[in-house]
């Protein structure tokens, strides 16, 4: 998958990982990919609810080694 920007979250707790992200997505353009990489095991709710209410696409979430990745297209 083509990422156009990263947003590294690990090793910050909850509400972080979703403020930055939020920030982030307000300095790209619709359509382009968010990579977001968080170890907040609580943002997997999180960041799946906001994408939905922003009007974002979720494209792909993984775990790996207790590292969360998200892929958000902006929408």
């Amino acid at each position: 998958m083509k990422v156009d920007h990263f947003l590294d979250a690990t090793g910050l707790s909850c509400p972080m990982p979703i403020v930055k992200t939020r920030n982030a997505m307000k300095d790209i353009n619709s359509g382009e990919i968010l990579e977001v990489k968080t170890t907040d095991k609580g943002a997997k709710a999180d960041l799946t609810a906001w994408t939905k209410s922003g009007g974002h696409e979720l494209l792909e979430q993984t775990e790996i080694d207790n590292v969360l990745t998200f892929f958000i297209r902006k929408g």
